[in-house]
Formats: structure tokens, sequence, C-alpha cells
């Protein structure tokens, strides 16, 4: 009698569970500056067209870092790479706290912005080699948007309400402390992560047997060929789409905290848990985006439709709830449609991951990394497009003697739901099962498993 086959191993969920801190992380850290922002404009009298620019310094450098990333990653794997980045992204935050010098800060937001650039396109790898094809946009969508937006939302209540309004911190001590942090994670990483499941010495042929689905090992490298993939039409559109999604989306992790402090005059305690609730929205947004996706292409076996609507009809509704919230004067209501926003609009992060996945292949890090960089171009071109917007709504009056200065935010709301209207226009446009490899053993379109060119 022979003994039976062991059972699979459970090694992924380590993975899955280093991805999302990953992805916790770093929006922990990138959203601080919705505390450092107003705190550095308290301090140093900038006024929003600097700010803007100095916060857009970080885009500049994650617009240039993504596509070297991702080439790199799709090249030699993710291990390393990632580890190295959180620890060094770690760093030049502790640094935002040293400085009111305009270059020194516009140049810490540089090195802040580089480092960050490669960890998407890595952990969308990550996804590829870890998770069979049938439940990877439910672990996209976990793992981008639902720890992501988590991140973001914890990053204000953390350093703002915790560490500064409970603890009694000054913002620079605060910001120590999460760097500190940033700097043990990417240490465990290191000493956790693997590239692939072939890799790792611990998984067993049956977990390999989940993840693979049966079928042929087949290259997790590769470089892609720049002209097919300037030659596909979805991914032309896909970049327009991330562009609109990403450029409004920095608003959010910019401007919230200076909306609730400046326009509706909140303490800081308040604004730490005000200012999260967007991003609450957008992490619940993320789990129910995920399981849409999977549940219309189960349902439908049409995955390029199943793609295109859940993101259409996210943005559209967003913009709705934001020509809604702009009108609103009390900060716990406009905190809250706010958050219903962001539900709709991120859940189409996921579709954005799957999409990416389906059109990439084994080339999975490039094409993300190409999108990102769309989305980044907005986060470079669209914040100080926003001060200067907020400055020429500005009024100065004297009041008692006192210079005073009130800033009308609605249009800036009414800019973001008109880049969530073109957003949502854009899906329409998009095939995900336009690939840019070809398949084998699938005998459907939009699948992840390819062979070599």
């Amino acid at each position: 009698m022979t003994d039976p086959a062991p059972p699979p191993t459970a090694i992924r969920w380590r993975m899955f569970a280093l991805a999302c801190g990953a992805s916790w992380l770093l929006y922990v850290h990138r959203y601080v500056w919705n505390i450092v922002g107003p705190k550095l404009q308290e301090t140093y009298q900038f006024d929003h067209t600097v700010s803007g620019w100095v916060f857009a310094s970080f885009y500049v450098t994650y617009a240039a870092g993504q596509i070297p990333s991702g080439v790199f990653i799709d090249r030699f794997g993710p291990h390393r790479f990632l580890s190295a980045i959180i620890a060094l992204w770690s760093v030049a935050l502790a640094g935002f706290g040293l400085t009111g010098n305009f270059a020194a800060l516009g140049a810490l937001r540089g090195v802040f912005g580089a480092a960050q650039a490669g960890c998407y396109p890595g952990l969308n790898k990550v996804t590829r080699s870890w998770f069979p094809l049938r439940s990877r946009t439910v672990i996209q969508g976990w793992i981008a948007t639902t720890f992501g937006r988590a991140g973001g939302a914890m990053s204000p209540i953390l350093l703002g309400t915790l560490l500064m309004g409970w603890g009694g911190l000054t913002w620079q001590w605060s910001l120590g402390v999460l760097s500190a942090v940033g700097v043990l994670f990417g240490v465990l990483f290191l000493l956790l992560f693997r590239n692939t499941p072939e890799e790792h010495p611990e998984v067993n042929a049956a977990e390999l047997d989940i993840i693979r689905e049966g079928q042929v090992a087949v290259p997790q490298t590769g470089v892609l060929p720049w002209r097919k993939g300037f030659r596909n039409g979805s991914l032309r559109v896909f970049v327009v789409q991330q562009y609109l999604d990403a450029g409004s989306d920095v608003v959010f992790v910019s401007l919230i905290g200076a909306y609730f402090l400046q326009a509706h005059g909140v303490d800081i305690k308040q604004t730490g848990w005000l200012t999260s609730l967007p991003l609450w929205g957008g992490a619940l947004g993320g789990i129910v985006g995920g399981w849409l996706n999977e549940k219309f292409i189960a349902i439908t076996d049409n995955r390029r439709w199943s793609r295109s609507l859940i993101g259409a009809v996210g943005k559209i509704v967003g913009c709705a709830i934001l020509l809604v919230m702009a009108t609103l004067a009390d900060p716990v209501a406009a905190g809250v449609a706010l958050g219903v926003a962001k539900f709709f609009s991120d859940w189409s992060q996921p579709t954005v991951w799957g999409t990416c996945t389906d059109l990439a292949g084994r080339y999975s890090a490039t094409v993300f990394s190409i999108i990102n960089t769309a989305g980044t171009l907005g986060g470079v071109i669209m914040p100080p497009v926003f001060g200067l917007l907020l400055d020429a709504f500005t009024k100065t009056e004297t009041l008692s003697g006192e210079i005073a200065k009130q800033t009308n935010w609605s249009p800036l709301f009414y800019l973001i739901a008109a880049m969530y209207l073109g957003s949502g226009l854009c899906w329409l446009l998009i095939d995900c099962t336009q690939t840019l490899e070809e398949e084998k053993g699938t005998g459907h379109q939009g699948s992840d498993v390819s062979e070599d060119e």
C-alpha cells in the first residue's frame, strides 16, 4: 500500500502576506503628504502652487523609474529588487522632516519616487508567478486596492491622530517612526520572499500544481517586443485611461488633508480620520471590484466585457457622486461622500491589474510599468494644475485687521469628476483579450499561459 500524497503546502499565502504588506506600507508612506504638505505650508509659508511643485517632484522620478523597473523585474525577478527599494524609500521618508529647503525637499521627493516606482510592477509579477489564473484578479484586488488603499487610509490616522495627536510627537519624529518600520519590513521581505514557486524549497508538487493549474511550466522572464506593444490599440487607450485615473487620484494623496483643514477648519485629530474615509472606501471597493471581475467572467465567459463594463461603471458612478460632494458644506458629509465616490472609482483597480496580466502574459511587469508611467505623468502634471486652480479661486480678505485667505474648492472637484468620466469612457474601448504573446493550451483568449516567440 502506497503512502497518500502529502497535502498542498501553503507557501503562496506567505508570499501573499508579504505582497499585501509591501502594498500597505507603500501607501502608508506615500499618503503622509496629506499631513506633511499642510505642515510645510504652515511652517515655511508655501502657497498651493509651490506645494504642488514639491509634491509633483515625486512623480517625475516615479514616472522615469517605471519602465526600467518593469524591464529589470521581468528579466531578473522581483525578490531582491523589492527588498532594496522598500528600505530605500523608507529612509528617504525620514528626510522630509529634516529640511524646509525647496530644492532639498524636491530632491528627497525624487529619491522617494524613484524607489517606489518599481513596487507595483514587482507586485504584479508576484501575482502572476504565485497564483492561478482563476483567482488572480481577486488576489490582485486584495493586494493592490484593499491593502494599498487601507494603507493610505491608515496613513493620516497613524501620523496625525495616533503619533502626533495622541502620542504628542512632532510630525518629524512621527516620520522617523514610520521610516524605521519600513526598513525592518524590507529586511523581512529579503529573508522570506522568493521569485517563483519553483525557487522556493518549501513548495511541494501539490501546491505547484494548484498554482500552475496543471499547465506545463512556461518562462516567467522575457523582454517585451516594443513594436508589438506600441501597435496594440487597447494598450494605447489603456495608457490614456490610466493618465486620467491616476492623475485624478493624486488629489487624495496631496490635498484632502488640506481640504478639511482649510475649507472646513477641523483640527488635526479630526482631519486624520476624515482624510482616511476616501481610502477606506477605496479599500472596500477593491474587494468588491475583484469579486465582480471573477464573478462576471465566470457567469458570462466574456473576459473582455466583464473587465470593460466594471471599469466603466465604477468611474461613471464615482463621477456623479463627486458632483454632489462638491456642493456639501458639512465636513463629515463631504468625507462620507468622498468615501462613496472612491469606493466606486477604486473597484476598477483590480480590473487594471487583471487587464495588465491579460494583455501582457510573461511581460506583466513591463506592461504594468507602461501603464503606471502614464498614470505617473498625471501625477507630474496635475498637482501644479490643481494648485493653480485653487490659487485662482482663492480670495484674500482683511478681517479685523488680519489678512485671511478663503479658497473655493468646488472647481477642483468638478475637474476630478470630469477626469473620472473620461476614464470610464476609455474602459469601453479597452479589449483585454488583445494579448501581446501567443497562447497555447487554453482554447480561449485572455489567458496568461503562453509560449516563447
